[in-house]
């Protein structure tokens, strides 16, 4: 069994024990530097900002957890389910300082997935806000769960309140009953149930202690150059656990955090508040550099941009660093500050990592999954590699298991940061977690520096009738490197409508920008734009073996089904087509 090199620990940091020790510790160190930038805006009113210190969310916590303690909530199943904000990590803080078990829920749901959550996860309290309240009111009147209580986080006369919640916890404590701050905390119990993102079939509740998660955050502040006094943009999604996991090391590393706005708003906000650091996912990566090198071609500059880049890396051999100053123009476009780019729940195609690299903006990626806390495997400054997502992280290892002759097999890890299980789930615990190993499901392979490959998911390879084996991810990777590609997936389909079901042919699924085919190729009819694009496929068949050849192409401007951080639901796709 192969195993993974660890990455190297650059930065000194603490461990705590538990969330409580780590909002406690922040609220210490930093005190009243600002740990969020709310806005408040009224239509047609200018914005007001703000702003919560790092003792204002300590105090925050305290108080909304005197308040649950009060009203008796201990011992209960909390769900929590919102847009990013700042009283979703008030209210997880809360819950997890000795009140009962965390059920982050995925505010995108349908109305169906979010009640079957509900039920599976026995969840007795479900805190919300406004623009849930239309499928929240919807289950309550279905009566279906066994929720007794339903918490608004916005001001509300119908129900009960966060900011109701917050003033009786105050006053509580200004009266000296402080018996939530020294409530027992179990490090190790399970109190947080997370659901996967179900790609490909049902979701599954993982079982997290706070362990899991502080043994991970520890790893990546060493690991990560997150600086105290950074600006970072809360786009992921808390209930996802990169996203959550990610906010926590903004806090206890002691950098501000600003809401997004929406998509759309996303380059206006980073211009807003100067963002230095940010936590993404490969497809809005992609698609920022992608816009960015769009708006270079357009104004003429390509040739300017390549001698930049020339230039620049020469300099960097001798220690001379002029990349901020010789892109200032692509900088300004993303807020000035840009310094620091996280990328990950799934591969990012290299030349978007490395163009990013090369314009002066640091970008790296991770690798892990819900079930692991979320991160296994990462890069940092220091260690990296075109292709590669870097090295185990700081007490996690990682191997492969039953490599072929090209050395690749299945990624399976162990470490703190490993789940317990699947609620009741045995037969998948089982499966997943066998021989002490957390079995990921990918294939990838270890290269002679010690760097970690993957080539995919080991349920998405197509097996060819030859026996040869096909990662669709690897083709897809090379069609995203289109321009005028949103999104694609590659799958195995029958050669012959009523042949052989193992005779496979490889088809592709390409959703193009129409706006991009018009403006650049003076493409507007389907048949001009299959066209196009099926010169590019014919062109990127020149360059891979025959086997791996795309024969057929699905063409739209219409966005595939997705989970909410982007991944393709493959499994509906191929059901749908």
């Amino acid at each position: 069994m192969k195993k993974l090199a660890q990455m190297q620990c650059l930065y000194p940091a603490e461990f705590h024990e538990t969330l409580r020790d780590m909002v406690n510790y922040a609220a210490e160190k930093y005190r009243a530097d600002t740990a969020f930038i709310i806005k408040h805006k009224d239509k047609g009113s200018e914005p007001v900002y703000e702003h919560k210190s790092f003792i204002d969310l300590r105090n925050d916590v305290n108080y909304l957890g005197t308040a649950f303690l009060k009203r008796g909530f201990q011992g209960k199943r909390i769900a929590v389910t919102s847009k990013n904000r700042y009283e979703w990590m008030v209210s997880y803080f809360a819950v997890l300082g000795g009140i009962g078990i965390c059920v982050p829920l995925d505010k995108g749901l349908p109305y169906e997935e979010m009640e079957s959550s509900l039920i599976r996860s026995c969840t007795d309290i479900v805190i919300f806000d406004d623009g849930m309240k239309p499928v929240i009111e919807e289950i309550k009147t279905a009566g279906k769960t066994q929720v007794t209580t339903w918490i608004n986080m916005d001001e509300s006369e119908e129900y009960l309140s966060v900011p109701q919640l917050l003033e009786e916890g105050k006053a509580s404590l200004a009266e000296g009953f402080t018996d939530y701050m020294s409530l027992p905390v179990d490090n190790k119990a399970i109190d947080i149930l997370l659901f996967t993102s179900g790609t490909t079939s049902m979701s599954k509740a993982v079982m997290l202690s706070q362990y899991n998660i502080t043994s991970n955050l520890y790893s990546l502040q060493r690991s990560e150059d997150i600086r105290h006094g950074d600006v970072n943009m809360a786009f992921l999604p808390y209930h996802h656990t990169f996203g959550s996991t990610g906010q926590m090391l903004m806090i206890v590393c002691g950098v501000t955090t600003a809401f997004c706005d929406g998509l759309k708003y996303l380059q206006k906000n980073m211009v807003e508040y100067k963002v230095s650091v940010f936590f993404c996912v490969p497809l809005l990566i992609e698609s920022i550099y992608k816009k960015v090198m769009a708006t270079v071609k357009k104004e003429g500059k390509e040739k300017t941009v390549a001698f930049g880049i020339r230039l620049t890396k020469f300099l960097l051999k001798f220690g001379i660093d002029i990349r901020h100053k010789v892109f200032r123009q692509i900088h300004d476009q993303l807020g000035g500050n840009l310094r620091f780019v996280i990328s990950g729940a799934s591969a990012i195609d290299p030349e978007a990592l490395e163009g990013f690299i090369n314009l002066g903006i640091d970008a790296v990626q991770g690798y892990g999954m819900t079930e692991a806390a979320p991160v296994i495997a990462a890069e940092h400054q220091t260690a990296r590699k075109t292709g590669s997502i870097g090295r185990a992280m700081p007490d996690v290892e990682v191997a492969i298991e039953d490599p072929d002759e090209n050395g690749v097999g299945e990624i399976i890890a162990r470490g703190p940061n490993i789940m317990a299980g699947y609620y009741e789930n045995e037969e998948d615990t089982a499966k997943v977690l066998a021989n002490g190993w957390l079995h990921t499901g990918d294939l990838g392979y270890i290269d002679e520096d010690g760097y970690l490959f993957i080539c995919g998911r080991k349920k998405n390879v197509i097996v060819l009738k030859n026996g040869k084996n096909v990662y669709p991810e690897e083709l897809e990777m090379l069609i995203s490197n289109l321009p005028y590609v949103e999104e694609n997936f590659v799958f195995g389909q029958p050669r012959h409508k009523d042949g052989d079901e193992k005779d496979l042919a490889l088809a592709a699924k390409i959703v193009y920008n129409p706006e991009y085919m018009k403006t650049n190729y003076g493409a507007e009819t389907l048949p001009q734009v299959e066209e196009i694009i099926r010169a590019d496929i014919d062109r990127i068949n020149e360059t891979v073996p025959v086997y791996k050849q795309i024969f057929r192409l699905i063409i739209t401007d219409q966005p595939m089904i997705k989970t909410t951080t982007g991944k393709v639901k493959r499994f509906e796709e191929v059901k749908k087509l």
